[in-house]
């Protein structure tokens, strides 16, 4: 009776957090939200979102206003939703680089950062401006470079 029991006590724990993560949905974890309290957790979360292809909190992560430039031979400017789109559909993709990071510039409302995205045959620099916007921290501002 005891051994019943126990087996009925797991199928319903079992049940109960299957039913759980089914109400979150497949889409769940890419509208939570993320700490960006201060600039070091909002520039650490952009360098996951844009190399391991984290989702999860890349509409909170730009500011409104957030715009994108690319120096190379064809020059490009991209908006944020351009960017918010595209880093969508990189879901799960990880860059295959190594990635250093130099804050160059910092106060209490904003951050400059460089980072240097080392790929076997090029390096892509990523200057990132960000940007205190009430309680959180947003990237406000990207540009790009290649070597």
């Amino acid at each position: 009776m005891k051994t019943l029991v126990k087996t009925f006590a797991a199928a319903a724990l079992i049940a109960v957090s299957t039913f759980a993560m089914a109400a979150e949905g497949p889409g769940a974890k890419a509208t939570k939200n993320v700490n960006l309290s201060t600039a070091d957790f909002a520039l650490a979360h952009y360098v996951v979102v844009t190399t391991e292809g984290e989702s999860a909190g890349v509409e909170q992560l730009f500011a409104e206003n957030f715009s994108q430039k690319i120096q190379a031979s064809n020059a490009q400017n991209h908006s944020r939703s351009k960017v918010v789109k595209l880093l969508k559909k990189q879901k799960g993709e990880k860059l295959n680089c190594t990635v250093s990071t130099d804050i160059i510039e910092e106060s209490a409302d904003y951050m400059v950062a460089k980072l240097a995205l080392k790929f076997e045959n090029f390096t892509k620099t990523d200057l990132i401006t960000l940007e205190r916007v009430g309680n959180d921290w947003k990237v406000s501002k990207s540009i790009n470079s290649y070597k």
